[in-house]
């Protein structure tokens, strides 16, 4: 009977742990999340971004889809301002892959070694932070950072940012205690 109760929490850990995006969140403990309902971009703070102005679209399009989700509307007159920005690297894995073993020969059996080779590879990472500002004191009350693998894959950019911004304001707003 115990096993049954387990397996739904063993899924959930899995499931958690196949996520290729990983989050963390900080905000301010003294903001009052509750009275935010609309958000604008804070415009020139993105167009500092130094990515390609079809991924800053396919951002800002996928946080309208994920704010409106949780209940928030755009408006001229927001509650908050939302900015982003990104960062990007090279993450280098090495494998040193070495050969050994026994076997049989024409004679007797033997005991070798084989040969050593490494295999480098590059694999780009990115880093994508999400500031949510009070739009009436101008001060920074929410970040969500994600970081994972990113694509070059046209066809899977519109769902892998999506997965990042999904994946980041998650958090938000963040559940007081």
């Amino acid at each position: 009977m115990k096993s049954i109760k387990l397996i739904p929490i063993l899924l959930l850990f899995v499931l958690a742990s196949c996520s290729s995006v990983r989050v963390n969140a900080d905000y301010d403990k003294k903001a009052n999340f509750d009275t935010y309902h609309t958000f604008a971009y804070l415009k020139g703070s993105i167009d500092k971004v130094e990515i390609s102005d079809l991924d800053k679209k396919r951002i800002l399009y996928a946080i309208d889809e994920v704010m409106q989700t949780k209940g928030f509307s755009k408006s001229d007159t927001p509650d908050v301002l939302i900015s982003f920005f990104t960062q990007e690297s090279e993450r280098v894995d090495v494998y040193n892959n070495a050969n050994f073993g026994w076997g049989m020969g024409w004679g007797n059996p033997y005991w070798g070694f084989g040969y050593n080779y490494n295999s480098v590879y590059t694999t780009p990472e990115g880093v994508l932070f999400i500031d949510i500002i009070d739009a009436k004191t101008k001060e920074l009350v929410w970040q969500g950072q994600g970081s994972g693998y990113l694509t070059t894959d046209v066809s899977k950019k519109d769902q892998r940012i999506m997965e990042f911004v999904s994946k980041i304001l998650e958090q938000y707003p963040p559940t007081l205690k």
